[in-house]
């Protein structure tokens, strides 16, 4: 053989879109729930934000030359990992935690383990449950000039009543990025339009969810109840943002289905009978670390050895 055969790590699979492209969509994608953190919270917000992306940017910079190998910063994913890493923390958490967040993220998660696409879970979310271990007193302290009060989740843990329209519209307490159910959602339909996302897993991992909460929640199938839930928290960021993530959901379509499902149930598991309000990071962490078993357990088969003829 006269041709040189090029090997690379798995998943072996091609697209027409570079990987700088999809990140760049990604971060557009963000800027209506980016915006409106900014605008519900203030200046501090914007500049913990600058504060979180720049460190995970340089620190994946100073990662690679350290270890001799090209700068991948151009790919944009650090940025992506800073950017989702800072919509997940509290409107006035201290930026040395933050930077601190930022280097586990995309030196821990990330990297050590081979970079992107090679990463056992979203860097973001590591960092997000890394922080709410270490620093959980900050990490749970969501008061702030405009919003004084306990979170939308955190009331109706308590038995209060919320008001849904305002978790839908935004103007509650909570993290930068996951207070405003409107921005994230026009986000998440340019991923869609764009075809970077589809609907497999978020769609399956809300129905479920909501599912689980008719059953268990102990109101029957009450709307405002559901509705509330769906917009309070970090669920929709995590469900369109993060559970989607390329390197680390299944690839086989059946195990999308699984994976959608079961982010639900824990979800749902989490939030009713766990000791915290929300639920979805430890989620969709717990369905990372199982997508090997997923992806095992729904590979199709090959043609004479059980599958069927294409």
């Amino acid at each position: 053989m006269k041709e040189k055969m090029e090997v690379s790590s798995n998943p072996h699979i091609r697209s027409k879109d570079s990987t700088d492209n999809i990140m760049l969509s990604v971060v557009i994608a963000l800027m209506p729930a980016t915006l409106f953190g900014v605008w519900n919270f203030g200046w501090y917000a914007a500049l913990l934000i600058v504060v979180t992306v720049f460190t995970a940017v340089l620190s994946e910079h100073i990662f690679c030359k350290i270890c001799k190998k090209p700068s991948t910063v151009r790919d944009m994913s650090a940025v992506v990992t800073g950017l989702l890493l800072a919509l997940n923390l509290p409107p006035h958490f201290p930026l040395w935690m933050a930077s601190l967040g930022a280097v586990f993220a995309i030196v821990v998660v990330k990297m050590l383990f081979g970079g992107l696409g090679q990463n056992f879970m979203n860097p973001a979310l590591g960092a997000r449950c890394f922080l709410m271990i270490s620093f959980a007193r900050y990490m749970t302290d969501f008061t702030c000039d405009a919003y004084t009060q306990a979170t939308p989740l955190t009331a109706m843990k308590a038995g209060q009543s919320v008001n849904v329209l305002d978790m839908v519209i935004g103007r509650t307490g909570g993290t930068i990025g996951e207070t405003s159910m409107i921005a994230i959602v026009l986000g998440a339909c340019f991923l869609i339009a764009l075809g970077v996302i589809d609907l497999k897993i978020p769609g399956l991992y809300l129905a479920s969810f909501a599912v689980f909460l008719t059953v268990f929640g102990g109101h029957g199938f009450d709307v405002s109840f559901i509705s509330a839930h769906l917009a309070g928290g970090g669920l929709m960021l995590g469900a369109f943002f993060m559970a989607t993530d390329y390197a680390t959901r299944p690839i086989t379509k059946n195990g999308q289905y699984i994976y959608g499902i079961l982010l639900g149930v824990l979800t749902g598991i989490f939030r009713l009978y766990g000791p915290g309000a929300e639920g979805v990071s430890y989620a969709i962490i717990i369905g990372n670390l199982l997508v090997p078993l997923i992806e095992k357990i729904s590979l199709p088969k090959a043609f004479g050895k059980g599958g069927e003829n294409a």
